[in-house]
């Protein structure tokens, strides 16, 4: 399990490092916007490679921050049941979770891209748009989105069986900053009583 969670160690400081770098892109995609806005409105003139590239921004960090994100266990879920029950049982749920949803989804959706990005690298397939941008970047982003993702759930997966099995403590009652959060808040509002 060492070399497991070495491998796991690994893709979660890539996946760190990755989601910390392409949350700039917002910064860029709004200064993007910003100046497609005001050149439209002082000069009169715009181009559909500007709103693309906008469009191209904010997916590029939707989709390689989506693994950071499960790194940091700051994804969506609903915690009406979860946060109720066992903290042996929440493990459960998201062992199983992401072994018979996240795994597979993540790795159909490789399988489906490799040739979506190769036939549109090979066509050259440009924006249908006047003045757009080429697509197979955009695509290619959806295909690195996903492997990140993938990876993700590996180091997840591992993770969460060494936490099972006592080989690693457990990271707390969510895993996430939002648990900590509430504890912090929590022990305020008991001060202020």
């Amino acid at each position: 399990m060492g070399g497991l969670l070495g491998l796991s160690r690994l893709i979660d400081r890539a996946n760190e490092a990755i989601g910390r770098a392409v949350a700039w892109l917002i910064l860029v995609a709004i200064v993007v916007s910003a100046g497609n806005a005001i050149v439209r409105k002082t000069l009169n003139t715009s181009s559909n490679a500007w709103l693309e590239l906008q469009w191209y921004l904010f997916g590029a960090a939707f989709l390689l921050a989506a693994a950071y994100t499960l790194k940091q266990n700051e994804h969506i879920r609903i915690d009406i049941l979860y946060g109720a029950l066992p903290r042996r049982v929440q493990h459960w749920i998201d062992l199983l979770g992401h072994i018979f949803y996240l795994m597979p989804f993540a790795l159909l959706m490789i399988y489906y891209l490799v040739p979506y990005v190769l036939r549109s690298w090979e066509l050259g397939e440009v924006s249908t748009n006047s003045g757009g941008l080429i697509l197979w970047p955009a695509k290619l982003l959806l295909l690195i989105g996903f492997f990140l993702l993938a990876l993700q759930g590996v180091s997840e997966i591992i993770k969460k069986i060494a936490v099972m099995t006592g080989q690693i403590p457990d990271d707390g009652p969510h895993g996430s900053s939002h648990g900590a959060a509430d504890t912090v808040a929590e022990a305020s509002a008991g001060e202020s009583r």
